[in-house]
């Protein structure tokens, strides 16, 4: 199974089950070492980099990241 189709079932569940399942899922990042997370993100910024870099997502400046984020947080 595809990373797209297994995310495509896991939609399916129920959200108190995605719930669950996410918050298993963050827990386990925890146990990684920090040379793993630190080889997890830079891999996570290659690939979206080359997502940019191949125009399959559209960038957003830092002023309207804050922004929202402000808006968010109610200020």
């Amino acid at each position: 199974m595809t990373h797209n189709e297994l995310e495509v079932e896991l939609r399916k569940l129920d959200p108190r089950e995605r719930a669950r399942l996410a918050a298993a899922l963050l827990d386990s990042l925890e146990e990684l070492s920090d040379e793993e997370n630190a080889r997890l993100w830079a891999e996570e910024a290659e690939r979206r980099h080359d997502d940019l870099l191949a125009n399959k997502t559209l960038g957003r400046s830092a002023t309207d990241v804050f922004r929202d984020i402000r808006e968010r947080l109610g200020g």
